[in-house]
């Protein structure tokens, strides 16, 4: 189980890190697909990095990984129902598979302590 949340965590990473870069950028689409406040956003991205940091450093330590992806899971339902509360159907997927792998790698972390 280990090595599948290696792969999972490296993957939700990634992912983590490219959507806290859209948020950095001054990309009025990307601003207002869900309506959120453009001065939210640099907040939102410093939580996507510091969930992508615990999920790397989980690999050595197995609560801080647990703590992370739980918090990613967390913040992806927020993602999740932001997009329902505007009606963007079609920009919900975005958040639906990071969402899918945070949830993985919470189950594989605990499964591999």
């Amino acid at each position: 189980m280990f090595i599948a949340y290696i792969i999972i965590a490296a993957v939700l990473a990634l992912v983590l890190l490219v959507s806290a870069g859209f948020k950095l950028r001054p990309d009025p689409r990307v601003h207002e697909i869900v309506g959120v406040p453009r001065r939210f956003f640099p907040h939102l991205a410093a939580l996507e990095i510091a969930g992508a940091a615990g999920l790397l450093i989980g690999l050595a330590w197995a609560p801080l990984g647990i703590a992370a992806a739980g918090g990613v899971v967390l913040y992806m339902i927020g993602a999740v129902i932001a997009h329902a509360r505007v009606h963007d159907f079609k920009g919900i997927a975005n958040p639906v598979l990071p969402l899918a792998l945070a949830i993985a790698a919470l189950i594989t972390r605990l499964l591999s302590v």
